[in-house]
């Protein structure tokens, strides 16, 4: 509103306008109880329950008021509405506010309440996996939610302000969706990326007992860090490279060498692991000739004299192959073949706990293209010298011919003439 032209009120029009506005600011709110839907929909605030004080509230992020950026603690969040916001806290004191101010406390964002599956106040679920990553499967309403917290030291003498940033995030629960792609088609669920063959930028399509996915490889936060939610979806004809540091949980850097191997197969690939890729834009779940498994080559381990070291995979090539088929008037784009090709490299225990990470996409155009047609016969035909042999003497008898009697005929007239004489 900060655009708008108020309206001019005079002196005289006062007492108008305080009939029309001037009753209480605030209303009492209605005491009608809230309905709520069998389910969660695109925007709704998530439920959430604090069993100590039998309340109902709803699930909020944190976010900036105006141009000062201030922290405002009272927004709701929305279902499927996946946003990052930042903002920033001003303290007077800050020994006082890191014990008392529950904006400091990380236990504040997560505990003595429970999210509800789905929005029905008399129905309050027991107490799940507390990320600001929520799983959802449709109907079935919000699966499991969980927090992760980042923190850092601050002390006085850095400043009275600190900035703060939150997440939230939602996927789709595998675990539920895979009975149900069984029997409906991907472009129910995803938009198909061509049909038949693929679309230059459309996603690729990946498939994992039968879950129908985007392909996505590691996208890195800000600061160069892999994002623990976000990923960049890989698009058909286009080659990528991505590259950001890992975080290793203090579990895995006490040495336990296949528990940082598992990890990083898992951030490099991704939460659900691809088994096969589609062969077209629109190839179908259940039409086994519509998919390509894709070949995966794990770092070969080899040994290593120090037992602090551990061969870990750091770098992902993804190497896939195609070929446009079909009429040469409108060839259709389809995938041969996939690789993922994993690069290894020694890391040592204790040494770092940050591993750097790179993922990249080559696509390979395998086309054969057809002979060109031969072109029609040429006019001027390469014939033997003496094909007209026979011709030639035939012309040539006749003329010697026709030169004989001319002769006799002219011998015939001077004879004539003397003889008449």
């Amino acid at each position: 509103n900060y655009f708008q032209q108020p309206q001019d009120i005079k002196e005289s029009d006062f007492l108008k306008f305080l009939q029309k506005y001037g009753s209480h600011s605030f209303l009492a709110p209605s005491q009608v109880q809230p309905s709520f839907p069998a389910f969660y929909r695109a925007g709704d605030p998530i439920l959430i329950y604090f069993d100590s004080s039998s309340v109902l509230s709803t699930f909020r992020q944190p976010g900036a008021m105006g141009a000062s950026g201030l922290c405002v603690d009272r927004n709701p969040a929305g279902f499927l509405d996946s946003k990052s916001t930042s903002c920033t806290r001003i303290f007077t004191n800050l020994s006082k506010s890191c014990i008392a101010d529950p904006a400091l406390d990380a236990a504040s964002y997560y505990r003595d309440f429970v999210v509800l599956k789905v929005p029905v106040a008399d129905t309050i679920v027991q107490s799940m996996k507390v990320i600001y990553g929520i799983e959802f499967s449709g109907t079935h309403g919000i699966q499991s939610v969980s927090v992760q917290f980042k923190v850092s030291n601050i002390s006085e003498n850095t400043g009275s302000s600190l900035q703060q940033h939150f997440t939230l995030h939602f996927w789709v629960s595998t675990h539920i969706l895979s009975g149900l792609l069984t029997s409906l088609a991907p472009h129910h669920l995803l938009h198909g990326s061509g049909n038949p063959g693929y679309i230059t930028g459309a996603p690729l399509l990946i498939a994992n007992s039968g879950v129908v996915q985007h392909m996505s490889i590691l996208q890195s936060e800000g600061d160069g860090s892999c994002s623990q939610f976000l990923r960049h979806t890989v698009q058909f004809g286009r080659n990528m490279r991505t590259g950001c540091k890992l975080s290793l949980s203090p579990a895995l850097e006490e040495g336990n060498c296949s528990s940082i191997q598992q990890e990083l197969y898992m951030a490099l690939q991704g939460m659900s692991r691809a088994e096969d890729l589609a062969v077209t834009g629109h190839a179908h779940s259940t039409q086994a000739e519509g998919w390509t498994t894709i070949l995966i080559q794990n770092c070969s381990v080899q040994a290593v004299n120090d037992t602090s070291c551990c061969m870990v995979p750091v770098t992902l090539e993804i190497q896939i192959l195609w070929a446009k088929v079909g009429f040469l008037s409108n060839p259709q784009a389809q995938i041969l073949g996939a690789r993922y090709f994993y690069q290894c490299r020694p890391l040592k225990f204790l040494s770092t706990s940050m591993v750097p990470l790179t993922t990249t996409v080559t696509f390979t155009d395998m086309t054969a293209w057809p002979e060109p047609p031969r072109g029609q016969p040429q006019r001027h035909w390469k014939l033997p010298f003496d094909v007209f042999f026979p011709l030639k003497v035939a012309l040539n008898l006749e003329q010697s011919y026709r030169d004989y009697l001319a002769g006799c005929f002219l011998l015939i007239l001077i004879i004539a003439g003397i003889l008449c004489s």
